[in-house]
């Protein structure tokens, strides 16, 4: 029987009983529905396991018995950060989501000129939020034990010029192939553009920051399919897919 997978913020050690927040009592209550003694599987984000058991479902609380850490690393040895151009609704949910399944590391939604999405108001806040539920629920799925970081909202002006390691964009009129570099350090930073692409002074912009254009194959691919292509193409050839 699979056994249920979550994490929580919450400083976690064997023998030390702790109560989960709202939303995750809320979780294990409702929706996975455990009893007192069932098992479930607790991570914090500091690289372990936590093997546990429900000691108590109440209406107000959720009381969880912390039994045994289990030290498990499912991380690549290449150091990924993704500057991710804003897209709509399920594009953007969507390339969050597999970012986190295919090991990056950092995730930085950027705005860009071409950008549809406005953020007015409460917006921006609510739409970091939830990414980052997105971002923990892709980490439960995918069995990682380090939950990768989602960074505040940027201008892709600001970003560009913080990054290291291999620094790529993705051009579908690039000639270069990601095949033809080498990381530095183990470390890669992918820049991929919205629906609309990037504008000619963005361009201009991420190769003034040590930005090489690379091309992904013969064909021009949605935002969502470019990133998660890239993800898996850098992985394969210096991460943990080889």
């Amino acid at each position: 029987m699979r056994i249920s997978r979550l994490y929580t913020p919450i400083p976690l050690t064997q023998g030390q009983p702790i109560e989960l927040d709202d939303d995750s009592g809320h979780y294990v209550r409702t929706v996975l529905r455990l009893k007192k003694d069932d098992a479930i599987i607790l991570f914090n984000g500091d690289g372990g396991d936590y093997h546990c058991m429900v000691d108590e479902v109440s209406r107000k609380t959720v009381r969880i018995a912390v039994e045994q850490r289990q030290e498990r690393s499912v991380e690549s040895p290449l150091q990924v950060t993704l500057g991710l151009g804003i897209s709509r609704g399920d594009r953007m949910d969507l390339s969050v989501q597999k970012a986190v399944e295919l090991g990056v590391n950092h995730i930085t939604p950027l705005l860009t000129e071409r950008c549809v999405v406005q953020f007015k108001g409460e917006k921006k806040p609510q739409r970091l939020l939830h990414w980052q539920k997105i971002v923990q629920h892709a980490a439960e799925q995918s069995g990682r034990t380090v939950l990768p970081k989602l960074i505040e909202i940027e201008s892709l002006q600001n970003w560009v010029t913080r990054q290291q390691g291999l620094k790529v964009f993705l051009d579908p009129y690039a000639q270069t192939s990601l095949a033809q570099l080498q990381p530095d350090d183990m470390k890669v930073t992918l820049l991929t553009g919205p629906e609309g692409g990037f504008a000619d002074h963005e361009r201009d912009l991420a190769k003034a920051a040590g930005f090489i254009p690379v091309r992904l194959g013969s064909r021009i691919l949605r935002t969502e399919t470019a990133s998660l292509a890239a993800l898996a193409a850098v992985q394969m050839l210096w991460g943990d897919f080889n």
